[in-house]
């Protein structure tokens, strides 16, 4: 089996070749590529990779390119982690909307749809060179805005796309530890749409509804991370569990003047990451344990942000062996052998959610086996969040329509859709702000 991770020069790609060592022989790999545009990008994180296996004593070879048709020819599986505009336009795609008052944050504010703008056209053109040449591949996106880069390349690859996140199975798996219960004996009534989901029920063996009652224990509320963020007032009101990300729609003023305060998420990552690929890691033990070390440091600070604007002074709760990486191989396992595990999946709504047409990518549970995940449907859900749900599904379609045809206007219309831009004027002055400062936006609506 041969497997193509593109983006193979980002930061977290050891943590997939750590997985994929894991998993060689249950998956049958016998050819791993990683491709990017940056060449010196990936010899950095190769030795890290070198250092993993030296560490685990077993070997999974791997090969780098900078050629795309190269990379995924014949390929079975394809990985796509990558970040056009790299982190120096993830810092201008949170500034320009935080210098009008607005949040920017880069996958659910105006931020994420400057992101998709610039990021839609590229990954189609790696699903058309996927059709081309790998057509019978399965695309695993963990490119973000998940949600809808995966629905924007399913129109070229249909249900071989799917995208995935550790967010919604982190926080099931946060909320089973504080139950006491292993995670794999409950059911988790998730769904949404990516960065933008609820959790409104929890079932036993028995088909006993879980939830209320951890709603109602303010202790146990205060031993994991999304109860400590929303707390047990606004969460007993919601009746539901919020993805953490929904902190920023429930929370906006309060997030914005939290990062005014104390710097942007972006602005942190740069200055890190700048660091780490500048330093020499030719030796692979000495490669490891620095990437070990700033990940640390990446990992606590995850959603800072909203930690602080929630009046939260801890770090944020790291889990090994949890990230994307873990869900990418749950996808991969499930397929390759059939395995019809229950995973929360970005993929075609079919009738998930009734109140979506099928085609309409949403983030629910999906049985997977070997012919890709099939969602399981979620029934009748709240009024506010469905209404929420319906205007980011308009917002996302218009922002996928504008990044494939270059229309400004359409541009502006997905950012005045946007519950966090406050007027019309404000996106227009948002996409000037972005359109000024990023060369390959001002190309592209010119």
């Amino acid at each position: 089996m041969k497997l193509t991770i593109v983006g193979g020069g980002g930061f977290r790609v050891p943590l997939v070749y750590g997985a994929l060592l894991d998993r060689k022989e249950r998956l049958g790999l016998s050819e791993v590529v990683l491709y990017d545009i940056d060449d010196t990008r990936q010899d950095r994180i190769g030795h890290v990779l070198d250092g993993l296996a030296e560490e685990k004593g077993t070997t999974l070879p791997f090969r780098t390119t900078t050629d795309l048709v190269d990379a995924v020819q014949g390929a079975d599986f394809v990985f796509s982690a990558i970040r056009v505009g790299q982190l120096e336009g993830r810092v201008i795609d949170e500034d320009v909307p935080l210098g009008m008052g607005v949040l920017g944050q880069e996958t659910t504010g105006p931020g994420g749809i400057c992101f998709a703008l610039r990021t839609i056209p590229v990954m189609t053109t790696l699903a058309e060179t996927m059709a081309a040449h790998a057509p019978n591949a399965w695309l695993i996106n963990f490119t973000n805005p998940a949600g809808m880069v995966t629905e924007a390349l399913q129109r070229v690859l249909g249900d071989k796309v799917v995208g995935i996140c550790d967010s919604p199975s982190g926080m099931c798996r946060r909320v089973a530890a504080v139950m006491g219960k292993d995670p794999k004996a409950l059911w988790f009534d998730y769904f949404g749409l990516n960065h933008l989901g609820w959790l409104k029920d929890v079932r036993d063996g028995t088909g006993a509804p879980l939830l209320d009652e951890l709603l109602a224990d303010e202790t146990a509320l205060a031993k994991f991370e999304e109860g400590r963020l929303f707390g047990g007032d606004w969460l007993r009101t919601l009746a539901m569990l919020p993805n953490e990300y929904l902190y920023y729609f429930y929370y906006a003023a309060d997030t914005v003047n939290a990062i005014r305060g104390g710097g942007s998420r972006g602005a942190f990552l740069l200055q890190q990451q700048r660091e780490f690929y500048a330093r020499n890691g030719a030796n692979p033990e000495a490669a490891l344990a620095d990437w070990r070390a700033t990940r640390h440091d990446r990992e606590r600070t995850y959603m800072a942000e909203a930690r602080s604007a929630a009046g939260q002074d801890g770090e944020h709760d790291i889990e090994e062996n949890s990230g994307y990486e873990s869900e990418a191989m749950a996808v991969v396992d499930a397929i390759v052998n059939n395995t019809r595990e229950v995973l929360i999946l970005n993929t075609a709504n079919r009738s998930a959610l009734p109140f979506l047409d099928e085609r309409a990518v949403v983030e629910v549970p999906c049985i997977v086996g070997r012919s890709g995940p099939v969602p399981v449907a979620v029934g009748e859900v709240p009024a506010h969040a469905a209404s929420l749900i319906s205007t980011m599904k308009d917002v996302e379609r218009t922002t996928i329509e504008a990044a494939l045809t270059g229309s400004e206007q359409l541009a502006i219309k997905a950012l005045a859709l946007h519950p966090l831009v406050p007027s019309v004027n404000t996106a227009r002055e948002i996409f000037d702000g972005y359109r000024r400062r990023l060369p390959e936006l001002a190309e592209t609506f010119a």
